[in-house]
């Protein structure tokens, strides 16, 4: 009897200009590839497409050269019917006629089904913000009965409980506007940390939200990292 075949189509989004070697893996295990927006870069979509075929749409932080992509797709993929907007604040399709509705944008992986109609954020698989995990997910849809799953990809390193070296939480605001001002001067991000006695990595992320968030304040920046959890407690 022959092997009931198993269609397999990655979801990722919000890669913001990175495209990981073990993300790059699992894709090649698929067969088709969804990205939910904020893909950053036309190299970024171009190695999607080495791999596979790749359905797209638009994100906040999809500038110029992405002008030419959609801002919401529906699409059938082996009998599924699916929606895929970047944030789904934007969406305008009914989803009465919806099997699967996919979105990014908050870089937090989110499956919950609505009225009969799975909703799936993938989360982030791009430049990582301290705790949030680094994930996408596959899906699997069986050829003859059509029958589908979807499985969370986690490929975060050291389960994320890094607390941010050197910061309190009084002093965290502060920094960030320090930081802000220092890239404005043109300093490097090693510079600024070697200067600020904190972490590289924490510098480079308030730089990188900076960068692609414009008018972003300080706090914004601060709340967009969700770091409450992550300053070091005295015992």
């Amino acid at each position: 009897m022959a092997e009931n075949k198993m269609h397999r189509v990655a979801i990722l989004a919000d890669t913001h200009g990175l495209l990981r070697p073990e993300i790059k893996e699992v894709l090649k295990t698929c067969e088709v590839i969804l990205h939910g927006g904020d893909i950053n870069s036309q190299k970024i979509l171009d190695g999607l497409r080495e791999i596979a075929p790749v359905y797209v749409v638009r994100g906040n932080n999809d500038r110029e050269w992405a002008a030419a992509l959609e801002d919401e797709l529906n699409i059938t993929l082996f009998g599924l019917r699916i929606c895929m907007v970047h944030n789904k604040k934007h969406r305008k399709t009914d989803l009465g006629s919806i099997d699967l509705f996919l979105y990014g944008h908050s870089h937090r992986y989110e499956e919950k089904t609505v009225d009969g109609v799975l909703h799936l954020n993938p989360g982030s698989c791009g430049p990582r913000r301290f705790r949030q995990p680094v994930t996408m997910a596959v899906l699997e849809i069986e050829e003859e009965t059509g029958r589908w799953q979807v499985q969370k990809i986690d490929l975060t390193e050291g389960g994320g409980d890094r607390p941010i070296q050197g910061i309190s939480e009084g002093s965290l605001r502060s920094v960030v506007e320090t930081i802000i001002r220092e890239m404005r001067a043109g300093h490097r991000v090693d510079a600024i940390a070697k200067k600020l006695g904190v972490d590289s990595g924490f510098v480079e992320q308030v730089c990188r939200i900076y960068v692609t968030h414009p008018g972003v304040d300080a706090q914004g920046i601060v709340d967009k990292m969700e770091v409450s959890a992550l300053f070091e407690r005295k015992l």
